[in-house]
């Protein structure tokens, strides 16, 4: 087995891509089909589509008919496979051992090129997703990230959940099904990623099979030029803990400040040393779980923390996440607190990045949004570079603006108040 040890990048003739990322002495090797398609291509009739098609692909293909021989042939590879949904790509992957990567191009490239959708199973896996969908609304600290997008893009796709609704799996059928999968899916909107141990009978398998891709029409995702009107959304559940989101628009994917953002939400909270950490959980004993997220897509972005706190105390909760970031505009970070974010940001993506399935989905996220590439070597150079002079303009450019907030739980008409008074 003769390994490739340069990295390539190569578009079929029908416009198919194919790039190989290979990793020296590595002993697995990943497959990752990426898609670029997800709930913001769809309309609202088709919203969810895009998920429920995810788990049809393996429900049977020509070569393996059947859910179960599907699995079986997967499982007898000894490795991992799966996919996901998001609102801008959908990717699906197996990691196997060196040596077994041609047969898992084999099974994906049948799976998503040569689909059966079967119409028992399209009924069977409805009752599965509803309940998907149940299990997303029964917990909040799944379901806030959702409510905190519909808070901030409002009825628009990127505003939708990525789910779908009840209503919208119930009325999925075979030729919607296809027909979706006819526009989204081909030749224009994929692009196979491989990377560990990669040999020349691996990629010549993966060229062979993916020439037959079709040269899909494929329709763009509808671009977003507002936010929400409303800046509080509260859905009503009830609970013991409220669960909330307070967040800004930010900087999409490619742009300028994209890094500093990434560190500004780790110096708020990304670590048990973190700003919001500390303050909220350690010195205040208000939550359990709290964080600072940073999301990225190709046109917005945005950062907001999220907590489970006492239904009593979301006020002084949302109250304190405030000064945080106020404090960030008020005065530069030090040093001390600089070096220490960048040490474990640089160290985190550099463990993350020893297997082979990490860094084929380093890759995956980005070809579909990004003209060039980055590889993990420039991302760490150029975040290096990040000055506390750079944070301190980006915090001020980013914490003037205005907020929103997602909230689930039982919150009394006092608390309510309080709240709205500090938005």
């Amino acid at each position: 087995m003769k390994l490739i040890k340069q990295k390539k990048d190569i578009f079929l003739d029908n416009g198919f891509r194919i790039l190989v990322f290979p990793m020296a002495n590595a002993k697995t090797s990943t497959s990752l089909l990426m898609v670029k398609t997800g709930s913001r291509y769809e309309s609202r009739a088709e919203n969810g589509l895009s998920h429920f098609l995810e788990h049809l692909f393996f429900k049977g293909s020509q070569k393996w008919p059947d859910a179960l021989s599907l699995a079986q042939k997967l499982d007898s590879l000894g490795g991992e496979y799966n996919a996901f949904t998001s609102k801008e790509y959908t990717g699906y992957y197996a990691k196997v051992a060196s040596g077994k990567l041609k047969s898992a191009i084999d099974v994906l490239g049948d799976m998503l090129l040569n689909p059966i959708f079967p119409d028992k199973e399209i009924e069977r896996e409805k009752g599965v997703v509803i309940e998907e969908v149940k299990m997303y609304q029964d917990n909040p600290l799944m379901s806030i990230e959702d409510v905190f997008e519909t808070c901030l893009f409002g009825d628009h796709p990127a505003g939708w959940d990525v789910i779908g609704t009840i209503k919208n799996i119930k009325a999925f059928n075979r030729e919607i099904l296809f027909n979706y999968y006819q526009r989204q899916y081909g030749a224009r909107s994929m692009t196979l990623i491989l990377s560990g141990a990669v040999s020349l009978d691996d990629l010549k398998k993966a060229k062979t099979l993916f020439k037959k891709t079709s040269v899909n029409n494929w329709d763009d995702k509808e671009s977003l030029k507002t936010l929400s009107k409303e800046n509080i959304k509260i859905v009503s559940k009830k609970i013991d803990q409220v669960n909330l989101s307070l967040g800004l628009k930010a900087w999409p994917v490619g742009h300028p400040q994209e890094k500093v953002g990434k560190l500004i939400s780790l110096i708020l909270g990304g670590s048990m040393s973190s700003r919001m950490f500390v303050n909220i959980r350690e010195q205040k004993g208000l939550a359990y779980y709290i964080k600072t997220v940073y999301e990225q897509y190709s046109d917005t972005g945005y950062i907001t923390t999220q907590a489970g706190v006492p239904k009593n105390k979301v006020s002084e909760a949302i109250s304190l996440i405030i000064a945080e970031y106020n404090n960030l505009i008020k005065e530069k970070v030090t040093e001390k607190e600089m070096s220490r974010v960048k040490d474990m940001a640089i160290s985190r993506l550099k463990m993350r990045l020893e297997s082979s399935d990490d860094l084929a989905n380093w890759y995956g996220r980005q070809v579909l949004n990004r003209e060039k590439l980055i590889s993990p070597i420039e991302y760490i150079k150029e975040f290096k570079k990040i000055s506390r002079e750079d944070v301190l303009k980006a915090s001020k450019e980013l914490f003037q603006q205005k907020m929103y907030l997602a909230l689930i739980g039982n919150i009394s008409s006092k608390e309510k108040s309080k709240i709205v008074s500090y938005l």
